[in-house]
């Protein structure tokens, strides 16, 4: 199984998305395996977002990462990262296909409602960023055998 962290961003809270966008997710067949909402610490963000520290952006992606509550979520399955990717379609929402999640809520590039790992030691480090192990949980669901062999 692998691990990817997704951050509903500051837009999908404030649209009142995040249930209809974490439903597509189980519906896909990925599993929780944590979540929580926060207000983020301005130090975890810019810790987060760190690759773009030199990009003009860095500053307003800090601001706009610490302007409301985000949930921050752990989704599990197998190739989780691409699979999760793949349903949130091109960061540009104007630019996403119809059917993906910026596809369908999205038309900006700021806004673009989720935040989702790029690859495994990503992934691994944002998990680690967000969630201490404890927080994390291990279990099966009775309906995992009929979402893939």
């Amino acid at each position: 199984m692998e691990r990817t962290l997704i951050i509903f961003k500051p837009d999908a809270m404030n649209r009142m998305l995040v249930g209809q966008i974490l439903a597509r997710f189980e519906a896909k067949g990925l599993r929780l395996a944590a979540m929580k909402l926060q207000q983020s610490p301005r130090a975890q963000v810019e810790k987060h977002y760190a690759v773009h520290a030199e990009r003009p952006f860095y500053g307003e992606l800090c601001d706009f990462m610490t302007s409301a509550p985000v949930v921050v979520a752990i989704l599990e399955g197998p190739s989780a990262i691409r699979v999760v990717r793949s349903m949130l379609g091109a960061t540009n929402g104007a630019d996403a296909a119809p059917g993906t999640i910026r596809g369908d809520f999205g038309l900006d590039k700021q806004y673009n409602l989720v935040h989702a790992s790029d690859g495994e030691e990503t992934a691994k480090q944002e998990i680690e960023l967000f969630f201490k192990p404890e927080e994390i949980v291990d279990w099966q669901r009775a309906g995992d055998k009929w979402i893939c062999s």
